[in-house]
C-alpha cells in the first residue's frame, strides 16, 4: 500500500468517526449545505466576477476568487443554521439512531469523495500513468465505479441546474 491508499483509508476513518459524532442529521444538512454552496456558487459566480473586473486582471483567477467567495459565503450560512439545528435535534429523542445513521452516511460520504477525487483527478493532469496510481492497492476497486460516478454526478448537477 502506498500514500494514496493510505489517505483513502484516513478519509474513510475520519469521515465514519466524525459522522458517528455529529449524526446523521447533522451530516445531512452539512451536505445538502456543500451542494447547495457549490450550485449558487456556479449559478451566481459571474455577477461577482463583473465587480472584480478592475481589482484583478486574470480572468480565470477573477472567476476562481468570486466562485470561492460565494462558495465560501453560503457554506457560512449553512453552518449557523446547522449549529442551531444540532441544538433542536440533541434536544429529541433520536441521538442512538442518528449517530448509527450517522456513521452509514460517513462510509457513504467518504466513498463518494473518494470517486469524485479518482474521476476529476485524470482530467486535470495524467494521474494514471504515475507511479503511485498505478502502484495502489485500492484505486482498482473504484475504477470499475468510475462512468457510473461520473454519469451519476452530471445527472445530478443538471437536476439540480434545473431545479433552481
Amino acid at each position: 500500500m502506498n500514500s494514496i491508499d493510505w489517505s483513502i483509508i484516513g478519509l474513510l476513518s475520519i469521515s465514519t468517526l466524525i459522522s458517528a459524532i455529529r449524526g446523521a442529521a447533522k451530516e445531512s444538512l452539512s451536505l445538502l449545505v456543500w451542494l447547495l454552496s457549490a450550485l449558487i456558487a456556479s449559478m451566481f459566480h459571474d455577477q461577482i466576477e463583473v465587480l472584480l473586473i478592475n481589482i484583478i486582471e486574470d480572468q480565470s483567477l477573477r472567476a476562481l476568487i468570486a466562485w470561492v467567495s460565494i462558495f465560501l459565503l453560503c457554506l457560512f450560512l449553512g453552518a449557523i443554521f446547522n449549529y442551531f439545528f444540532g441544538k433542536f435535534v440533541k434536544a429529541s429523542s433520536l441521538t442512538g439512531t442518528d449517530r448509527l445513521l450517522g456513521i452509514i452516511f460517513g462510509i457513504v460520504r467518504a466513498l463518494i469523495i473518494t470517486m469524485v477525487f479518482l474521476t476529476v483527478i485524470p482530467k486535470i493532469f495524467p494521474a494514471a500513468h504515475t507511479e503511485w496510481w498505478i502502484e495502489s492497492t485500492l484505486i482498482p476497486y473504484f475504477q470499475p465505479f468510475q462512468g457510473w460516478a461520473q454519469d451519476t454526478g452530471t445527472a445530478i448537477l443538471i437536476f439540480l441546474k434545473n431545479l433552481f
